[in-house]
């Protein structure tokens, strides 16, 4: 129950308006769009507490959910410091598991099978089975495709299909290649009698919906929910939660479109922005105040998103204003290769904290891993002290692991002398030391985590006054509650990692074309998730921002800054001179997108005029026609389609739509040669798309 020392006054007046009504909207349905910065775990944890407190809600029939246990651990401890205790603040998953676990034995008279840890095994297994081989790289972009299928709700039969139409891709793979696979990893997991991860939330879906009296005391146990980061539900995260919620009102959602970056993996932000109307009666709350980043860094994050291309049907972005303070502007930076980048950027942190600020509270943010290395070795050339975060949970890597069973056992006999001191000891005969071992890998990783769980244990007890079986306790129960360590050293993070976090100095780099965005992301909604992953890295920093990017190295040709940048850095830095609205001088390519109106840098986007990530206009009929009359005339005088018109020419003119020959010369691959030859017909197809159009309005 909540702590009597307490009042619902109290609780709502640590909170902005915005935060207050979200605290206050007790009666119904709420979806809260909460931009980056903008507090809205506080403004959830003080709408549980308020209602707790006001009688309005049952902490112990509360469920609040979230994507990390951090977030959940996070979540627990300001419950606590409100003094709100009975909701269950916990991930999908672990809310799943604890209730498959409870109920399967008795809807289906056996144990529900372990949850196997060996993925990497089975889809080994798989692979060699269907005849490829054991590379990790493509194992786990198998394993990625497998979680995908899963949480999308995909069957291995209507794999091959679905997957070329969104254009899946695995390691170039054929989607039928990948189907098999698929199936071989069940039929794995099956001889092995285990599930995997993605399997407890398909089995607590399948147990809640073939077992009504099971999901009636389910919905029995818990009537109020919360979910937070709902821009990341997936469709079988979203079965799960109606199947949880069932007919009760009491539903607060809180996300932000504008950090949806997991699509690859099955998000769906829809999930989000559809929430009004299919809550008829909810009630939606925009949090927009940022108090984490300076205006500068705020002005910088508005501009990226501002000017993304937006579909009619698409909400307009939320515009933080920022709280905090002035600082510094941005700072923008082109280097000739990634090595001269890396040195750069760790030259940048030493002066940092020179002037004093801590290596804790810096960070590099990478867009894949591979970029990691060069960085790391940049860092420790100048004695930058640094740690790398994986996806991995701290108080379930295997060292942290066996550091506290060994702690626990120690603590039993709890020798004599300071806790902290025993703690060393121990750490040291596992193969701890002082100093950090040199270079990177596995050995690295593993003196990282014993290296913060020192650093945990003298934030626990600086004066060292603790007994080891004291300290045991404590490091324990920080376990119970995810309270993950920060090591005294720069962060090196990929952009996806860094979601949720944040640090005084970030510094993003290779911010260029093929990088961010990706070269693989090809469609508009994957350059439009490119382009919010910036923005995610963007909003990571509260008062020194750092973007930068290389221009290629040796052999190579230069390469770009990203687009999302374009017009936002100093002129000094712009690789080419910035494009000009219009047309090129004597030419008929065009030098800005149509759409987005930022600058056009390759001869195919020039000639559709558009980026080709941004979306098109022309009509699929439309282009089916001019494509079929294509081949005709290909067919007829023996030649290639593409020496008739390219694609890219006939989906400018569908975009387009010239009406007389003038217009139609004026696109690119045209000419007067073959305006000669084929205008007549094309301008006849489309005059012919028009008014077919037009009888469609009558």
């Amino acid at each position: 129950m909540a702590c009597v020392d307490a009042t619902p006054d109290q609780v709502l007046a640590a909170l902005d308006p915005e935060q207050r009504q979200v605290a206050t909207a007790l009666d119904g349905p709420v979806v809260v769009l909460a931009g980056a910065g903008t507090g809205k775990t506080r403004a959830i944890t003080h709408r549980i507490a308020h209602a707790a407190l006001v009688g309005a809600h049952d902490p112990g029939r509360t469920l609040a959910v979230t994507f990390t246990t951090r977030a959940a651990g996070e979540m627990r401890s300001r419950l606590q410091a409100l003094g709100v205790a009975g909701v269950q603040a916990r991930t999908f998953h672990s809310a799943a598991l604890r209730q498959v676990q409870h109920f399967w034995p008795r809807a289906y008279g056996v144990e529900l099978p372990p949850v196997s840890d060996q993925r990497m095994g089975l889809a080994a297994q798989a692979a060699h089975e269907c005849g490829l081989s054991a590379d990790t790289a493509l194992l786990r972009d198998l394993l990625g495709e497998i979680s995908w299928a899963k949480v999308s709700n995909v069957t291995i039969g209507d794999y091959p299909r679905l997957a070329r139409a969104t254009g899946r891709q695995v390691a170039g793979l054929e989607p039928a290649a990948v189907a098999r696979v698929l199936g071989a990893y069940e039929a794995a997991k099956r001889e092995r009698g285990v599930i995997d991860f993605d399997d407890i939330l398909l089995c607590t879906v399948a147990l809640l919906h073939e077992h009504p009296d099971v999901a009636e005391q389910v919905r029995g146990r818990y009537r109020h929910f919360v979910v937070d980061e709902y821009q990341d539900v997936s469709p079988l995260q979203q079965t799960l939660l109606d199947a949880w919620v069932g007919d009760s009102v009491d539903l607060c959602v809180v996300g932000d479109p504008q950090q949806s970056i997991h699509g690859f993996a099955g998000a769906r932000p829809e999930h989000l922005l559809g929430f009004s109307a299919a809550h008829p009666n909810c009630r939606e709350v925009r949090l927009v105040r940022d108090y984490r980043s300076t205006p500068q860094v705020v002005q910088l994050a508005n501009r990226v998103l501002a000017r993304a291309p937006r579909r009619r049907d698409q909400p307009a972005p939320l515009n933080l204003v920022a709280q905090a303070p002035d600082g510094p502007d941005p700072e923008f930076a082109s280097l000739p290769d990634g090595a001269a980048e890396a040195r750069a950027v760790a030259s940048w942190f030493r002066d940092l904290h020179a002037s004093g600020t801590p290596w804790r509270e810096m960070a590099v943010l990478t867009r894949i891993n591979a970029q990691a290395p060069a960085l790391e070795a940049a860092l420790a050339d100048l004695g930058v002290p640094y740690s790398v975060r994986g996806s991995e949970r701290f108080y379930e890597r295997p060292e942290i692991r066996q550091a506290l069973t060994h702690l626990g056992a120690r603590a039993q006999q709890d020798p004599p002398g300071p806790g902290l001191s025993a703690l060393r000891e121990l750490l040291t005969g596992l193969g701890w030391s002082s100093e950090p071992p040199q270079g990177s890998g596995r050995v690295r990783e593993r003196w990282e985590s014993w290296q913060a769980l020192v650093d945990v244990g003298c934030d626990v007890d600086p004066d060292e006054e603790l007994t080891l079986g004291q300290l045991a306790d404590e490091l324990h129960a920080r376990a119970s509650l995810q309270h993950v360590p920060v090591a005294d050293s720069v962060v090196v993070s990929t952009l996806h990692s860094a979601k949720g976090l944040e640090w005084d100095a970030v510094a993003l780099v290779g911010v260029q074309e093929g990088t961010l965005p990706f070269v693989l992301a090809s469609t508009p909604s994957q350059v439009d998730e490119e382009r919010r992953l910036l923005y995610v890295g963007i909003t990571r920093a509260r008062r020194h921002l750092r973007l930068s990017w290389s221009r290629g190295g040796p052999g190579r040709s230069s390469r770009p800054v990203s687009r999302f940048l374009d017009g936002l850095t100093p002129a000094t830095l712009v690789e080419e001179p910035k494009p000009r609205a219009g047309r090129r001088r004597g030419t008929t390519l065009a030098d800005v997108c149509r759409v987005c109106g930022e600058g056009l840098r390759t001869g195919a986007d020039r000639k559709l005029g558009r980026h080709a990530g941004c979306p098109s206009s022309y009509d699929e009929s439309l282009l089916a026609q001019l494509k079929q009359w294509r081949l005709e005339v290909a067919q007829a005088a023996s030649m290639p389609a593409f020496v008739v018109f390219t694609d890219a020419t006939l989906i400018a003119i569908a975009e387009q739509l010239p009406t007389s020959s003038s217009e139609l010369l004026a696109i690119s691959g045209v000419g007067r040669s073959k305006l000669e030859r084929h205008g007549d017909d094309v301008l006849r197809i489309l005059a012919d798309h028009r008014s077919a159009q037009g009888a469609t309005l009558v």
